[in-house]
Protein backbone atom coordinates (compact mmCIF):
# COMPACT_ATOMS: atom_id res chain seq x y z
CA UNK A 1 0.00 0.00 0.00
CA UNK A 2 1.54 3.35 -0.93
CA UNK A 3 1.78 5.66 1.76
CA UNK A 4 -0.17 9.15 1.77
CA UNK A 5 3.11 10.98 2.11
CA UNK A 6 4.51 9.50 -0.77
CA UNK A 7 1.35 10.01 -2.56
CA UNK A 8 1.82 13.18 -2.03
CA UNK A 9 5.20 13.81 -2.68
CA UNK A 10 4.35 12.14 -6.31
CA UNK A 11 1.30 14.81 -6.53
CA UNK A 12 3.68 17.02 -5.64
CA UNK A 13 6.12 16.37 -8.24
CA UNK A 14 3.31 16.13 -11.34
CA UNK A 15 2.54 19.26 -10.51
CA UNK A 16 5.75 21.03 -10.39
CA UNK A 17 6.26 18.36 -14.11
CA UNK A 18 3.20 19.97 -15.45
CA UNK A 19 3.63 23.93 -14.19
CA UNK A 20 7.58 23.76 -16.14
CA UNK A 21 5.66 21.95 -19.23
CA UNK A 22 3.29 24.53 -19.49
CA UNK A 23 5.58 28.14 -18.85
CA UNK A 24 7.90 26.19 -21.41
CA UNK A 25 4.90 25.94 -24.25
CA UNK A 26 3.79 29.30 -23.48
CA UNK A 27 7.00 30.94 -24.18
CA UNK A 28 8.46 28.74 -27.26
CA UNK A 29 5.80 26.93 -28.28
CA UNK A 30 6.93 23.57 -27.26
CA UNK A 31 9.45 22.17 -25.14
CA UNK A 32 11.64 19.28 -24.74
CA UNK A 33 12.67 16.32 -23.12
CA UNK A 34 15.98 18.31 -22.17
CA UNK A 35 14.47 21.84 -21.58
CA UNK A 36 12.05 19.84 -18.62
CA UNK A 37 15.15 18.13 -17.63
CA UNK A 38 17.54 21.78 -17.14
CA UNK A 39 14.35 23.12 -15.53
CA UNK A 40 13.54 20.14 -12.87
CA UNK A 41 17.18 19.92 -12.59
CA UNK A 42 16.94 16.14 -12.37
CA UNK A 43 18.38 13.52 -14.91
CA UNK A 44 17.27 13.17 -18.75
CA UNK A 45 15.68 10.05 -17.87
CA UNK A 46 13.74 11.24 -15.44
CA UNK A 47 12.48 13.84 -17.38
CA UNK A 48 11.61 11.37 -19.98
CA UNK A 49 9.53 8.86 -17.84
CA UNK A 50 6.80 12.37 -16.77
CA UNK A 51 6.90 12.81 -20.21
CA UNK A 52 5.70 9.56 -21.23
CA UNK A 53 3.38 9.37 -17.91
CA UNK A 54 1.52 12.70 -18.57
CA UNK A 55 1.48 12.07 -22.87
CA UNK A 56 -0.60 9.31 -21.39
CA UNK A 57 -2.60 11.05 -19.05
CA UNK A 58 -3.50 13.63 -21.68
CA UNK A 59 -2.12 16.18 -20.62
CA UNK A 60 0.27 17.14 -23.09
CA UNK A 61 1.08 15.67 -26.59
CA UNK A 62 3.48 14.86 -29.52
CA UNK A 63 3.93 18.50 -31.20
CA UNK A 64 6.77 17.02 -33.43
CA UNK A 65 8.17 13.55 -34.34
CA UNK A 66 12.11 12.81 -33.19
CA UNK A 67 13.60 13.41 -36.78
CA UNK A 68 17.50 12.56 -36.89
CA UNK A 69 19.32 14.33 -34.64
CA UNK A 70 16.25 16.91 -33.41
CA UNK A 71 14.47 15.83 -30.66
CA UNK A 72 10.83 15.15 -30.30
CA UNK A 73 8.59 17.76 -29.56
CA UNK A 74 6.01 18.57 -27.14
CA UNK A 75 3.29 20.75 -25.83
CA UNK A 76 0.98 21.26 -22.90
CA UNK A 77 -2.98 20.99 -23.60
CA UNK A 78 -3.78 23.45 -21.25
CA UNK A 79 -1.36 26.18 -22.51
CA UNK A 80 -1.84 25.46 -26.10
CA UNK A 81 -4.33 28.98 -26.82
CA UNK A 82 -6.90 28.47 -30.02
CA UNK A 83 -5.27 30.11 -32.99
CA UNK A 84 -5.73 30.86 -36.22
CA UNK A 85 -1.90 30.93 -37.27
CA UNK A 86 -1.14 27.36 -38.79
CA UNK A 87 2.03 27.93 -40.06
CA UNK A 88 4.70 30.67 -40.16
CA UNK A 89 8.12 29.44 -42.26
CA UNK A 90 10.93 31.46 -44.27
CA UNK A 91 13.03 31.17 -47.31
CA UNK A 92 16.60 33.11 -47.76
CA UNK A 93 18.09 33.94 -50.88
CA UNK A 94 21.05 36.08 -50.14
CA UNK A 95 19.61 39.23 -48.10
CA UNK A 96 16.39 38.48 -49.13
CA UNK A 97 13.57 36.84 -47.44
CA UNK A 98 10.12 35.69 -47.80
CA UNK A 99 7.89 35.00 -45.05
CA UNK A 100 4.82 33.00 -45.09
CA UNK A 101 2.04 32.81 -42.80
CA UNK A 102 -0.41 30.34 -43.22
CA UNK A 103 -3.31 31.10 -41.87
CA UNK A 104 -6.69 29.07 -41.01
CA UNK A 105 -8.88 31.75 -41.69
CA UNK A 106 -9.35 33.75 -44.87
CA UNK A 107 -10.75 36.57 -42.83
CA UNK A 108 -7.48 37.16 -40.34
CA UNK A 109 -5.50 36.14 -43.42
CA UNK A 110 -6.70 39.29 -45.12
CA UNK A 111 -6.69 41.20 -41.82
CA UNK A 112 -2.63 41.06 -41.75
CA UNK A 113 -2.77 41.44 -45.73
CA UNK A 114 -4.48 44.88 -45.29
CA UNK A 115 -2.15 46.30 -42.52
CA UNK A 116 0.94 44.95 -43.17
CA UNK A 117 0.91 46.33 -46.12
CA UNK A 118 -0.41 49.69 -44.72
CA UNK A 119 2.26 49.79 -42.11
CA UNK A 120 5.40 50.23 -44.30
CA UNK A 121 8.28 48.85 -42.40
CA UNK A 122 10.57 46.33 -43.22
CA UNK A 123 7.88 44.59 -46.02
CA UNK A 124 8.53 45.46 -49.44
CA UNK A 125 6.33 43.37 -51.17
CA UNK A 126 2.92 41.97 -49.46
CA UNK A 127 0.57 39.55 -51.27
CA UNK A 128 -1.93 36.71 -50.32
CA UNK A 129 -3.06 33.38 -52.32
CA UNK A 130 -6.27 32.20 -50.49
CA UNK A 131 -4.81 31.74 -46.90
CA UNK A 132 -1.29 32.23 -47.59
CA UNK A 133 0.08 35.85 -46.44
CA UNK A 134 3.60 36.07 -48.31
CA UNK A 135 5.96 39.25 -47.43
CA UNK A 136 9.54 40.59 -48.51
CA UNK A 137 11.67 42.09 -46.91
CA UNK A 138 15.85 42.34 -47.00
CA UNK A 139 17.87 41.60 -44.10
CA UNK A 140 18.48 45.27 -42.93
CA UNK A 141 18.38 47.93 -40.16
CA UNK A 142 15.09 48.77 -39.20
CA UNK A 143 12.22 50.64 -41.37
CA UNK A 144 9.69 52.86 -39.66
CA UNK A 145 6.16 51.65 -39.30
CA UNK A 146 3.35 53.41 -39.27
CA UNK A 147 1.35 52.36 -36.61
CA UNK A 148 -1.32 55.27 -36.83
CA UNK A 149 -2.78 53.94 -40.17
CA UNK A 150 -2.17 49.88 -39.42
CA UNK A 151 -2.63 47.99 -36.56
CA UNK A 152 0.19 45.81 -37.27
CA UNK A 153 3.59 45.42 -39.54
CA UNK A 154 7.11 43.88 -39.83
CA UNK A 155 9.53 46.52 -38.31
CA UNK A 156 12.74 44.32 -39.51
CA UNK A 157 14.35 41.06 -40.43
CA UNK A 158 17.32 39.56 -39.05
CA UNK A 159 19.78 36.47 -39.73
CA UNK A 160 21.03 34.76 -36.68
CA UNK A 161 22.44 31.71 -37.68
CA UNK A 162 20.54 29.34 -39.07
CA UNK A 163 16.82 31.29 -37.52
CA UNK A 164 15.05 33.99 -39.65
CA UNK A 165 14.28 36.84 -36.80
CA UNK A 166 11.45 38.82 -37.53
CA UNK A 167 10.41 42.05 -35.37
CA UNK A 168 6.55 42.75 -35.58
CA UNK A 169 5.10 45.57 -33.36
CA UNK A 170 1.30 45.79 -33.17
CA UNK A 171 -0.85 47.90 -31.21
CA UNK A 172 -2.52 46.39 -28.31
CA UNK A 173 -5.51 44.32 -29.01
CA UNK A 174 -6.03 41.76 -31.38
CA UNK A 175 -3.21 41.86 -33.10
CA UNK A 176 -0.97 41.75 -29.93
CA UNK A 177 -2.57 38.63 -28.68
CA UNK A 178 -1.84 37.04 -32.18
CA UNK A 179 1.87 38.04 -31.05
CA UNK A 180 1.69 36.85 -27.56
CA UNK A 181 -0.46 33.73 -27.89
CA UNK A 182 -0.82 32.56 -31.66
CA UNK A 183 2.26 32.68 -33.21
CA UNK A 184 4.45 30.55 -30.89
CA UNK A 185 1.58 28.04 -31.83
CA UNK A 186 2.30 27.68 -35.22
CA UNK A 187 4.08 25.40 -37.31
CA UNK A 188 7.61 26.01 -37.98
CA UNK A 189 7.84 28.58 -34.93
CA UNK A 190 10.85 28.03 -32.72
CA UNK A 191 10.69 30.79 -30.27
CA UNK A 192 8.49 34.05 -29.87
CA UNK A 193 9.38 36.68 -26.99
CA UNK A 194 7.47 39.94 -26.67
CA UNK A 195 7.76 43.26 -24.82
CA UNK A 196 5.43 46.07 -24.39
CA UNK A 197 6.64 49.69 -24.30
CA UNK A 198 4.62 52.82 -24.58
CA UNK A 199 1.58 50.96 -25.20
CA UNK A 200 3.60 49.19 -28.25
CA UNK A 201 3.85 45.63 -28.56
CA UNK A 202 7.45 44.12 -29.85
CA UNK A 203 7.16 40.49 -30.36
CA UNK A 204 10.25 38.38 -32.29
CA UNK A 205 9.48 35.59 -34.63
CA UNK A 206 12.39 32.80 -34.95
CA UNK A 207 11.77 30.44 -37.85
CA UNK A 208 14.52 27.66 -39.58
CA UNK A 209 15.88 29.65 -42.51
CA UNK A 210 14.54 27.30 -45.31
CA UNK A 211 16.04 27.05 -49.26
CA UNK A 212 13.22 28.61 -51.91
CA UNK A 213 13.03 26.42 -54.58
CA UNK A 214 10.93 26.18 -57.18
CA UNK A 215 10.30 23.00 -59.83
CA UNK A 216 8.97 23.19 -63.41
CA UNK A 217 7.59 19.57 -64.85
CA UNK A 218 6.47 18.94 -68.60
CA UNK A 219 5.24 15.84 -69.21
CA UNK A 220 4.66 16.16 -73.03
CA UNK A 221 1.56 13.52 -72.66
CA UNK A 222 1.04 11.52 -76.20
CA UNK A 223 -2.23 11.82 -77.54
CA UNK A 224 -4.55 9.30 -76.62
CA UNK A 225 -2.52 8.32 -72.83
CA UNK A 226 -4.64 9.84 -70.87
CA UNK A 227 -1.61 11.31 -68.44
CA UNK A 228 -1.65 15.25 -67.64
CA UNK A 229 1.13 17.30 -65.86
CA UNK A 230 -0.96 19.18 -63.49
CA UNK A 231 -2.01 15.39 -62.25
CA UNK A 232 1.38 14.57 -61.85
CA UNK A 233 3.46 17.58 -60.63
CA UNK A 234 0.89 17.94 -58.09
CA UNK A 235 1.54 13.96 -56.65
CA UNK A 236 4.94 15.11 -56.98
CA UNK A 237 4.10 18.04 -54.62
CA UNK A 238 2.49 15.72 -52.19
CA UNK A 239 5.22 13.25 -51.93
CA UNK A 240 8.17 15.82 -51.84
CA UNK A 241 6.35 16.97 -48.51
CA UNK A 242 4.86 14.32 -46.66
CA UNK A 243 8.64 13.39 -45.33
CA UNK A 244 8.80 17.10 -43.57
CA UNK A 245 11.81 17.53 -45.56
CA UNK A 246 9.93 20.07 -47.95
CA UNK A 247 6.83 22.90 -47.40
CA UNK A 248 4.69 23.52 -50.76
CA UNK A 249 4.03 27.16 -51.25
CA UNK A 250 1.98 26.68 -54.43
CA UNK A 251 1.13 24.57 -57.32
CA UNK A 252 0.31 26.38 -60.75
CA UNK A 253 0.04 25.45 -64.35
CA UNK A 254 0.91 27.75 -67.17
CA UNK A 255 -0.17 27.79 -70.66
CA UNK A 256 2.42 27.33 -73.68
CA UNK A 257 2.40 28.46 -77.03
CA UNK A 258 -0.76 27.14 -78.99
CA UNK A 259 0.59 26.80 -82.16
CA UNK A 260 3.05 23.88 -81.72
CA UNK A 261 1.77 20.70 -83.84
CA UNK A 262 2.56 17.84 -82.09
CA UNK A 263 1.15 19.47 -78.48
CA UNK A 264 -1.25 17.83 -77.14
CA UNK A 265 -4.43 19.43 -75.67
CA UNK A 266 -3.62 22.77 -73.97
CA UNK A 267 -0.10 22.50 -74.26
CA UNK A 268 0.62 23.66 -70.82
CA UNK A 269 3.98 22.88 -67.70
CA UNK A 270 3.19 22.89 -64.20
CA UNK A 271 5.58 24.37 -61.22
CA UNK A 272 6.12 23.98 -57.52
CA UNK A 273 7.29 26.29 -54.94
CA UNK A 274 8.91 24.98 -52.29
CA UNK A 275 10.62 25.65 -48.79
CA UNK A 276 13.09 23.36 -48.71
CA UNK A 277 15.44 22.09 -45.83
CA UNK A 278 19.32 22.91 -46.40
CA UNK A 279 20.54 19.35 -45.81
CA UNK A 280 17.35 18.10 -47.97
CA UNK A 281 18.32 20.37 -51.13
CA UNK A 282 21.53 18.16 -52.44
CA UNK A 283 19.40 15.11 -53.00
CA UNK A 284 15.92 16.95 -54.58
CA UNK A 285 16.67 16.65 -58.00
CA UNK A 286 17.02 12.97 -57.78
CA UNK A 287 14.23 12.40 -55.89
CA UNK A 288 12.38 14.55 -58.22
CA UNK A 289 13.54 12.66 -61.51
CA UNK A 290 12.96 9.44 -59.99
CA UNK A 291 9.34 10.17 -59.21
CA UNK A 292 8.48 11.99 -62.60
CA UNK A 293 10.52 9.15 -64.65
CA UNK A 294 8.20 6.66 -62.53
CA UNK A 295 4.54 8.50 -62.56
CA UNK A 296 5.00 9.34 -66.33
CA UNK A 297 3.30 8.69 -68.85
CA UNK A 298 5.91 9.93 -71.37
CA UNK A 299 9.83 8.91 -72.60
CA UNK A 300 9.89 13.18 -73.05
CA UNK A 301 9.30 14.07 -69.63
CA UNK A 302 11.07 16.89 -68.19
CA UNK A 303 12.15 18.62 -65.33
CA UNK A 304 13.97 22.27 -64.01
CA UNK A 305 14.92 23.43 -60.28
CA UNK A 306 15.66 26.83 -59.84
CA UNK A 307 17.09 27.63 -56.76
CA UNK A 308 16.49 31.32 -55.08
CA UNK A 309 13.75 33.66 -55.09
CA UNK A 310 14.51 35.55 -58.23
CA UNK A 311 13.84 34.11 -61.76
CA UNK A 312 17.10 35.20 -64.31
CA UNK A 313 16.26 37.67 -66.70
CA UNK A 314 17.53 35.38 -69.52
CA UNK A 315 14.93 32.86 -68.05
CA UNK A 316 12.29 35.08 -67.91
CA UNK A 317 13.20 36.33 -72.12
CA UNK A 318 13.22 32.29 -72.48
CA UNK A 319 9.96 31.80 -71.31
CA UNK A 320 8.42 34.79 -73.57
CA UNK A 321 10.07 33.01 -76.69
CA UNK A 322 8.36 29.51 -75.64
CA UNK A 323 5.24 31.07 -75.22
CA UNK A 324 5.38 32.34 -78.31
CA UNK A 325 6.08 29.61 -80.54
CA UNK A 326 8.97 27.08 -80.76
CA UNK A 327 12.13 26.86 -79.32
CA UNK A 328 14.99 24.38 -79.80
CA UNK A 329 15.98 21.91 -76.75
CA UNK A 330 19.36 23.13 -77.33
CA UNK A 331 18.61 26.68 -76.97
CA UNK A 332 16.63 26.23 -73.55
CA UNK A 333 19.26 23.95 -72.30
CA UNK A 334 22.07 26.02 -72.92
CA UNK A 335 20.28 29.03 -71.34
CA UNK A 336 18.92 27.06 -68.24
CA UNK A 337 22.53 25.97 -67.69
CA UNK A 338 24.07 29.61 -67.79
CA UNK A 339 21.46 30.59 -65.27
CA UNK A 340 22.16 27.91 -62.88
CA UNK A 341 19.15 26.14 -63.47
CA UNK A 342 19.33 22.56 -63.08
CA UNK A 343 17.40 20.36 -65.77
CA UNK A 344 16.88 16.70 -66.50
CA UNK A 345 14.92 14.47 -69.01
CA UNK A 346 13.89 14.89 -72.69
CA UNK A 347 11.73 17.15 -74.56
CA UNK A 348 9.76 18.20 -72.10
CA UNK A 349 12.78 20.16 -70.80
CA UNK A 350 11.51 22.97 -72.67
CA UNK A 351 8.47 23.68 -70.81
CA UNK A 352 9.76 22.48 -67.48
CA UNK A 353 12.38 25.78 -68.11
CA UNK A 354 9.68 27.95 -68.96
CA UNK A 355 7.23 26.99 -65.89
CA UNK A 356 10.13 27.90 -63.40
CA UNK A 357 10.21 31.20 -65.20
CA UNK A 358 6.84 32.29 -64.83
CA UNK A 359 6.87 32.06 -61.13
CA UNK A 360 6.39 35.71 -60.26
CA UNK A 361 3.39 36.27 -63.22
CA UNK A 362 -0.17 36.66 -62.49
CA UNK A 363 -3.00 34.04 -62.66
CA UNK A 364 -4.41 35.52 -65.84
CA UNK A 365 -0.57 35.50 -67.77
CA UNK A 366 -0.27 31.96 -66.69
CA UNK A 367 -3.23 30.59 -68.06
CA UNK A 368 -2.78 32.92 -71.84
CA UNK A 369 0.29 32.46 -73.52
CA UNK A 370 -1.04 35.35 -75.76
CA UNK A 371 -0.98 37.74 -72.56
CA UNK A 372 2.35 39.96 -72.36
CA UNK A 373 4.39 38.94 -69.30
CA UNK A 374 4.60 41.23 -66.41
CA UNK A 375 7.91 42.63 -65.85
Amino acid sequence: MVSKEKRSGVLHRRTLFIQAMRRKTFEAGYFTTADIAEEADVPRSTAQDWVNRLILEGCIFVKEEKRGRSPARYASRSAMPKSTCRRIFTTVDGDCVEIFHECLSSGCAGFCEFHHRNAGGAAVAVSRDGMMLKERAFLSSASPLHLDKAAVGLLSVALDGDEVVQTIQSIKGGPAYSLSSMMGAAKGVSGVSVSVKDGVVTGQVRTRALVPVTIGVDDTDRKGCGGATFALTHALMKYLTESGDAIAIRHQVAALSQDIEEMTAGNSCSFLELAVTPEAFPNLLHKVCRFVEDESVSEEWGVAILKGIFVPEEMEALAGEIRRGRVSLEKVQKTAEACGVQTFGGRGVIGACAAVSLKHQPQEVLLDSTSPMQK
